[in-house]
C-alpha cells in the first residue's frame, strides 16, 4: 500500500474514533452515574502513559522536553490550558447535550483561530475568512435553534460548553506549535495527557469517585480510553508523516460526521432540516479553508 494512501486511511481513522468515542461517552452518561470529570481524568492518564510507552518503544527522546526549564513550563501550561481544557469542555458538552452537537460546535475552532490571529496581527481577515466566520455563526444559530429563533433546541449549558470546547480546541491547536516542532508529537501529546490527567485527578479527587459499573460499561470506558483517545491520536499523528496537515484537517470533518450518524442510529438523537444545514455550514468552513490553502500551494 502506498504511503500516502496509508496516511489518508490513518487520518480518517483517527477522527472516526474520536467521533465514535463521543457517542460511546454519551451512552455512558445516559445509562450510568459516571462523571465527565472522572472519565476525562482516566482517559488522559491511561492514554498519556500508553503514548509515552509507545514513544519509548520507538526510542523517541520523550524526556528531552524536561531538560529545558522553559520548555517544561510551556508543556505544563499546555497540559492545563490546551489538552485538559479541550477534553473537559468537550465531555461536559456531551454530558449536558449530546455527542453530535458537541462535536459540531467544537468544529468552530478554525473560526476562533481566524478571529484570534486577526486581532493579534491587527489585520482585517481576508474575504474567505469573513465568509467562513459568517457561515460558522449562521450555522451555529441554526444548530442551537433548529430554525426556531425564539427558542433553543439545546440546553443552554450544552451550548456554552460546546462553544468553550471550540475555544479549547483553538488553544490546543495554536499553543504547542513550537513544542511539537522541537520535541515531536508523541512526546508532547503523551506528556500533556499524563500531566493534564494528573492535574484533573488531583483537583477532582477522582479516586474518591470511582464508579460502580457493569462489565459492558467498563468495556465502553476502555473503548473511550484506548480506541477513542490513545489510538485516535496515534493514528492522526502518524498520518502527518505521509500527508500534509491541511489534508488531515479536512479529514477531521469525519469526527462530527461519525458522531452525528452514530448518535442518530443508536441514541435517538434527531436533527431537523435547519440543524442539518447548520452542521453543513460549520463543517464546510474547514473545506473552504482547505480549498484556499490548496490553491495557495500549501497542500499535497
Amino acid at each position: 500500500m502506498q504511503k500516502k494512501t496509508m496516511g489518508l486511511i490513518l487520518a480518517s481513522a483517527g477522527p472516526f474514533l474520536w467521533g465514535s468515542s463521543g457517542t460511546v461517552a454519551q451512552h455512558l452518561f445516559n445509562t450510568t452515574a459516571i462523571s465527565p470529570l472522572w472519565l476525562v481524568s482516566i482517559r488522559m492518564l491511561v492514554s498519556g502513559i500508553l503514548l509515552i510507552l509507545y514513544g519509548l518503544s520507538r526510542r523517541a527522546p520523550v524526556f528531552a522536553v524536561f531538560q529545558q526549564p522553559r520548555a517544561t513550563v510551556k508543556l505544563v501550561a499546555f497540559s492545563l490550558l490546551g489538552m485538559a481544557s479541550v477534553q473537559l469542555t468537550y465531555f461536559m458538552a456531551i454530558s449536558t447535550g449530546n455527542a453530535a452537537t458537541a462535536a459540531i460546535l467544537q468544529f468552530l475552532s478554525p473560526v476562533i483561530i481566524i478571529l484570534f490571529l486577526a486581532c493579534v496581527n491587527w489585520a482585517w481577515p481576508s474575504k474567505v475568512d469573513v465568509i467562513s466566520v459568517v457561515s460558522a455563526i449562521l450555522g451555529t444559530i441554526l444548530i442551537v435553534t433548529e430554525g426556531h429563533l425564539n427558542s433553543l433546541a439545546l440546553p443552554v449549558a450544552a451550548v456554552v460548553w460546546g462553544l468553550l470546547a471550540a475555544v479549547g480546541a483553538a488553544v490546543y491547536t495554536l499553543m504547542p506549535q513550537t513544542l511539537l516542532k522541537t520535541y515531536g508529537s508523541i512526546a508532547i501529546v503523551g506528556w500533556s495527557m499524563l500531566i493534564g490527567g494528573l492535574i484533573v485527578s488531583v483537583a477532582t479527587q477522582a479516586w474518591r469517585h470511582f464508579p460502580s459499573l457493569s462489565p459492558f460499561s467498563w468495556l465502553e470506558v476502555a473503548f473511550v480510553v484506548i480506541f477513542g483517545t490513545m489510538l485516535a491520536y496515534l493514528f492522526f499523528l502518524q498520518s502527518l508523516e505521509a500527508i500534509m496537515p491541511t489534508t488531515a484537517s479536512v479529514l477531521g470533518a469525519i469526527e462530527p460526521l461519525a458522531a452525528t450518524i452514530l448518535s442518530v442510529l443508536f441514541l435517538n438523537v434527531t436533527f431537523n432540516f435547519y440543524g442539518i444545514l447548520g452542521a453543513i455550514m460549520i463543517v464546510g468552513v474547514t473545506m473552504l479553508q482547505f480549498m484556499v490553502a490548496k490553491k495557495a500551494g500549501f497542500s499535497d
